[in-house]
């Protein structure tokens, strides 16, 4: 089955009625779509109420992918957080708990940085990570070109196979060594995950640019590039029971209507998205003109 979904809840305005509050936009997102990749945990490892509150608040078919926290996968600057790595894994893992209590868990993403390259290092570290995560279904996202290019192609896929990594198959500009191809090869049977992160050329490589995180993603998908890729995951349906989709490409308020596409695209029911016209203001009564 084919499920798609947006990365957050938040910022997708297209979904609310006017003024909805923060804390009644999950619930309302739950209507619309029947995944969400949980962003704020990359930049901190959520509390447990908060998890357990969003799994309830869901649907009961619902399914979270959950971004791992920045410093186990090298994004990290600054003074860490906590003391050890391995409070760091103990402490994330906890917080996933009330999501696997709930059967809501699909996966953690673990994305990779544009200079994580393909060595010894690197691949000694996937190992280690993956030990730490035991029992847990784990999504592996590269960034970086090496990983498929130069013959490494199936190593690479055959090593997520061995370690048991689910493959994070990803839609980006096509920008140089940070980016990746288009590789729609499962890894593991039961699910694939797809992230479609806009095709904005010129913004990808705009880390510390003033605003870069609004440019990176602002990229709105047309009919045919969808089209080319239902394809895409009509192949990706062969070869896993379930294949999650993620539109990552909200810089400009894209994602969702791109997302509705897909899914009418793919003969999935979509929930038409509220009227979100301001209603005109009454005009007062009118003043007699005294002067």
């Amino acid at each position: 089955m084919i499920h798609i979904g947006l990365t957050g809840w938040g910022d997708q305005e297209d979904l609310y009625p006017n003024r909805t509050k923060a804390k009644d936009k999950l619930s309302l997102y739950g209507q619309y779509f029947s995944t969400v990749e949980v962003d704020s945990s990359f930049y901190a490892v959520q509390p447990r109420d908060r998890m357990a509150r969003w799994a309830a608040e869901t649907p009961e078919s619902f399914a979270f992918i959950i971004k791992a926290y920045q410093g186990m996968t090298g994004h990290l600057r600054g003074k860490p957080y906590f003391t050890s790595t391995s409070e760091m894994y103990k402490a994330f893992r906890e917080s996933l708990e009330p999501v696997i209590e709930a059967g809501k868990m699909q996966a953690a993403l673990f994305q990779y940085p544009p200079w994580f390259e393909c060595n010894k290092d690197n691949v000694k570290e996937l190992r280690e990570v993956k030990l730490r995560m035991e029992g847990i279904p784990c999504v592996l996202e590269f960034r970086h070109r090496s990983w498929y290019e130069d013959g490494m192609r199936e190593r690479t896929l055959a090593f997520l196979k061995e370690q048991g990594w689910i493959h994070s198959v990803c839609d980006e500009p096509q920008a140089g060594p940070g980016s990746i191809p288009i590789v729609p090869q499962a890894t593991d049977p039961e699910m694939t995950l797809v992230r479609m992160h806009g095709r904005n050329v010129s913004g990808w490589h705009q880390n510390g640019a003033p605003n870069w995180r609004e440019t990176r993603y602002l990229y709105r998908y047309n009919k045919e590039e969808l089209l080319e890729w239902k394809e895409y995951l009509e192949q990706l349906q062969e070869q896993s029971k379930d294949v999650y989709v993620i539109f990552n490409n909200n810089s400009g308020g894209d994602a969702a209507a791109n997302a509705q596409m897909m899914m009418d695209l793919l003969d999935q029911p979509v929930k038409p998205f509220p009227d979100r016209t301001e209603p005109e203001q009454e005009e007062g009564p009118e003043q007699l003109e005294l002067f």
